[in-house]
């Protein structure tokens, strides 16, 4: 083992560390993924060579291999005790006359604080500090000597469960402190912190469970607390999730007067943290302060539900204390959420694309958050048990995240004995055939049931899946409720006639329609897996499984097995794509497909490493004549580039057609390269 082999890997991993913190922590890369994808690479062909010289805080140790098989219970240091909340501006101000107070009665009891008159003086000065409260979850991250050693969640303040392994595919999460001064550097410290989604990634997160008919989650902050709680942290990874430090917990050698030291130094050290906390030195400031971001907030792209304030001086935290319950020089002002009081006119039972049942509230519409509405999703038939929930009921109803309308609690004192309960359907509303209970979900398994049919049409259709322009959903409504189509494979066998005679259609409606359905018969195979609607499988997983197998036919005859070795498929998709494929209706209707001549091969060429736009960032704004967006979209993705809807300091160009948005302006303000129609196709003729 030589000393160059030694040298070389220390200098990577430092690179490395550099960059991740440009990326993940300051949002100003600066170098492209592929330069950095080159130094991962180079790192990972050493470790190999070299694998005695491998190191819990390498790089290339993010992500854990295998599966966490359980969680054990770590034990608290220092108890990770809740904050004492309040709505009231008036509460602030007795909570900082409290704190006066409390520490004039200590001083004037303590000999060794020499006499002065009242002592008053002693505590006059109080500074605070106030930052936004994150809705998340609470994490501890411990280290020893600067390297990640462990993480767990909060628990019940005194124990709660490692989670190192999932935390550790946190992207800026530091495994290591990028500070050089090692003087600086505490040999041990517990960095307390709140993980959190991203409102963009929760979004995607739910539509893509849309996509597989999975439940989706409630608001940012389950969907954060049920990332770190899977068993294999390769799905976590793919959650997003994010942290934002906050505070030290436990930490050896006293280097720190007050808090806004220990923020600058989580900084130093490497850590996010947000950028929007103040040093205030007065009540009548803090409260100012709390008020500004009530609205600003819906700005972000976090949740934030308050503002959490602070005692700066950590001589005051040890002199004030905590309760069994609270620290006594912190405390939370949260905002009042948005609710609405509405009534519940009906529940009705909307039945996904493979069957599964799901109740909706119809509301008297209301405004909320500033959009009107009229339905609330219900989750599922415990939600209603539990919350007591009956037709006709008084209701207050919210935003979760200010995104989804929920029902939060009921009225019931407004209730007149009129309301009925809901009963749990024992039968599918739509086929009237049995329904089965799965945890806390019915579902369907008629796979002629025509609501299912109509959902996986719609589905099938879509923009995402086979892209048939014009098949919406009130012609699919009318196909199937006349009985001209049974299954999405029968849209191939549509004639004039079928669709002409149809309401809003016209022989001009009806020609073009046919043209969209005779195109998609072109379209790569990955669209057409993602159309199929195997329960859990999206799109992304689509592209995993014809990236793998190259046709339908090898997909459709793979074991439980053989696809359990696939990287990101996991032990319920694969359980469900060899279900899927092992019902007979479905090799009926997959049978139909290819008899209709559809693609069932993988057709997308290989990326070429030397493309000119591999791993480039690109952001389109405006039209574009000749082209449609998604075509333009599809070229830059087939030669390797990747394609965002929000111009940033990661933009590599912007292609601008007629009528271009505000984006213009922001990629002129960033120095990003912009691209005219022809200057697009000359970059793309060079990368072919």
């Amino acid at each position: 083992m030589g000393k160059k082999a030694i040298e070389e890997i220390e200098d990577l991993r430092a690179k490395i560390r550099y960059h991740d913190k440009k990326y993940y922590v300051e949002n100003m890369p600066e170098i492209t993924d592929y330069e950095y994808d080159q130094l991962m690479k180079e790192l990972e062909k050493l470790e190999r060579a070299y694998p005695q010289l491998i190191t819990p805080d390498s790089p290339t140790q993010r992500v854990s291999g295998e599966p966490v098989l359980s969680f054990t219970s770590v034990e608290h240091r220092i108890p990770m005790l809740s904050i004492e909340n309040t709505y009231s501006e008036e509460e602030l101000k007795e909570f900082d006359r409290r704190i006066r107070r409390m520490l004039k009665h200590a001083r004037q009891n303590d000999s060794s604080v020499p006499a002065r008159a009242g002592n008053v003086g002693l505590v006059d000065e109080i500074e605070y500090v106030v930052e936004l409260k994150i809705d998340g979850v609470a994490i501890t991250l411990w280290y020893e000597k600067g390297i990640f050693i462990r993480g767990a969640t909060r628990g019940d303040g005194f124990k709660g469960d490692d989670v190192t392994a999932n935390l550790r595919t946190v992207k800026n999460i530091p495994l290591r402190f990028l500070c050089t001064d090692n003087k600086s550097m505490p040999s041990v410290l517990e960095i307390r912190g709140e993980i959190y989604l991203p409102n963009k990634e929760f979004q995607r997160l739910n539509r893509e469970r849309e996509e597989a008919d999975e439940p989706q989650f409630a608001n940012p902050r389950n969907a954060a607390a049920g990332s770190l709680k899977l068993l294999d942290s390769h799905i976590t990874a793919k959650r997003n999730l994010r942290l934002f430090a906050y505070a030290f917990g436990y930490y050896e050698d006293d280097k720190f007067a007050s808090h806004i030291e220990c923020l600058e130094a989580a900084k130093e050290f490497g850590f996010p943290v947000n950028p929007y906390y103040k040093l205030c030195t007065n009540m009548d400031e803090v409260i100012s302060y709390c008020n500004s971001w009530e609205n600003k907030r819906k700005n972000l792209d976090y949740q934030v539900d308050g503002m959490v304030v602070k005692v700066n001086s950590l001589k005051l935290h040890d002199e004030l204390g905590s309760t069994s319950k609270a620290p006594r020089w912190v405390m939370s002002y949260k905002y009042h959420p948005e609710e609405a009081i509405t009534r519940i006119e009906a529940i009705k039972i909307q039945v996904g694309k493979t069957g599964t049942l799901t109740p909706v509230a119809e509301l008297s519409s209301v405004q909320l958050s500033g959009t009107t509405v009229s339905r609330a999703t219900l989750h599922n038939f415990d939600e209603i048990e539990r919350k007591d929930i009956r037709i006709g009921d008084y209701v207050v109803v919210q935003k979760a995240g200010e995104i989804i309308p929920q029902v939060v609690r009921v009225i019931k004192e407004k209730r007149k004995g009129n309301e009925k309960p809901f009963n749990l359907p024992k039968r599918c509303p739509v086929c009237k055939s049995d329904v089965l209970k799965e945890e806390v979900y019915l579902r369907c398994y008629n796979p002629l049931c025509t609501a299912q049919a109509k959902r996986r049409v719609m589905y099938f259709a879509s923009r995402n899946a086979m892209d048939i322009e014009g098949f919406g959903p009130a012609l699919i409504e009318q196909l199937i409720d006349k009985n001209i189509i049974e299954d999405y494979a029968d849209i191939y066998s549509l004639r004039f006639d079928d669709i002409e005679s149809l309401e809003r259609m016209g022989e001009k409606s009806a020609r073009n329609l046919l043209n969209a359905i005779e195109k998609s018969k072109d379209i790569d195979l990955h669209r057409l897996i993602c159309a199929l609607g195997i329960q859990h499988v999206g799109s992304h997983a689509a592209e995993v499984l014809s990236g793998h197998f190259g046709t339908l036919d090898k997909l459709a005859g793979a074991s439980v097995e053989e696809l359990e070795e696939i990287y990101e498929i996991g032990s319920v998709m694969a359980r469900s794509i060899v279900k899927f494929f092992s019902n007979s209706h479905t090799r009926k209707v997959v049978s139909k497909l290819k008899s209709a001549g559809i693609n069932t091969k993988a057709t997308n060429k290989k990326l070429r490493p030397v493309s000119n736009i591999a791993k480039k960032s690109f952001v389109i704004t405006g039209t574009l004549n000749g082209y449609t967006r998604k075509e333009i979209e599809d070229v830059i993705k087939n030669l390797g580039g990747k394609v965002s809807s929000t111009v940033s300091n990661k933009t590599d160009f912007l292609v601008v057609g007629e009528s271009p948005g505000s984006k213009l302006e922001r990629a002129k303000e960033l120095g990003i390269t912009i691209l005219n129609k022809e200057e697009f196709e000359n970059l793309i003729k060079k990368s072919n």
